[in-house]
């Protein structure tokens, strides 16, 4: 008996291979969409204010320029070695290692989307500073206007991203979860197979 049940298990893990192999390749997929879009706002800022940072007269445009392309200095490095790593990622992985990556993965840009509101707090501390600090103004104001702009859109960058890993796991992964559902006991191991089709059948294998 406790044969046939470990082989009926090993047999419906077996079965999520290809299914497991196909949510993990469209999880990094999204991760080098992801990366490219960060990449490219990172280039488009570089581009425009870059060129202001150089030509614009020192004033608060100047300090919006300058601080954009800072910015952005961090944005292309973590885009660049992000596409690449989710690009040789190996998406052949165990079903608990695909699990425990796509919670790490959902709680980083949950976690991001905490910070990104920091951000948008400090750019509004600074250009409430400026109203009293006339000898910074410009450069309070320049630099508190360019972190609303980049906070604001890595709040929505990283909510975003959240959200497509989170519906992707819901869509694909849950259903594999609940299909199997392994805890262990004082006994051993409890398992149901078919949790969601009505077929539930539960096993203490002792």
């Amino acid at each position: 008996m406790k044969f046939f049940l470990l082989f009926s298990l090993s047999y419906t893990l077996s079965s999520f291979a290809q299914p497991l192999l196909e949510f993990n390749q469209e999880r990094f997929q999204t991760d080098k969409r992801l990366m490219l879009g960060l990449g490219s706002w990172a280039s488009a800022n570089f581009l425009v204010s870059g060129v202001g940072w150089a030509t614009v007269p020192k004033g608060e445009a100047h300090y919006f320029h300058q601080m954009n392309v800072l910015w952005n200095t961090v944005n292309i490095g973590l885009a660049i070695p992000g596409y690449f790593n989710a690009k040789k990622s190996n998406p052949n992985l165990t079903f608990d290692k695909s699990v425990l990556i796509q919670h790490k993965t959902e709680k980083i840009f949950l976690i991001n989307s905490g910070l990104d509101v920091a951000y948008i707090s400090a750019g509004l501390l600074l250009r409430s500073n400026a109203k009293i600090n006339l000898s910074k103004r410009a450069q309070f104001n320049g630099y508190g206007n360019s972190l609303l702009m980049q906070g604001g859109f890595l709040f929505l960058f990283d909510l975003t991203a959240y959200l497509l890993h989170n519906q992707h796991a819901k869509k694909s992964l849950n259903k594999m979860m609940n299909t199997i559902d392994l805890s262990s006991s004082g006994l051993g191991i409890k398992w149901n197979i078919g949790a969601n089709s009505g077929l539930s059948q539960s096993r203490s294998m002792i």
